[in-house]
């Protein structure tokens, strides 16, 4: 009767695991998109910057098509 208790126990572990892992999961990923949408990796005044410290005055077509590009890849 012992080893019945034993298995239930590790039973009981394992399903915990498994629930805080897909829970942990879920709820990482959605933290981390809400964190990239309102910190976004590059926008267009990063491009404008790096485009002037390169020495280099960008315009409005030039700035666009580095955004597109970079976007096409999301």
């Amino acid at each position: 009767m012992p080893n019945l208790s034993i298995l239930v126990f590790v039973l009981i572990i394992v399903g915990v695991l498994l629930v805080g892992g897909i829970a942990g999961f879920f709820g990482a990923r959605a933290w981390f998109k809400r964190y990239l949408k309102k910190n976004p990796p590059v926008n267009e005044l990063m491009i404008r910057e790096m485009m002037r410290q390169m020495g280099r005055t960008p315009s409005e077509k030039q700035v666009r098509q580095i955004l597109n590009s970079m976007n096409q890849y999301k």
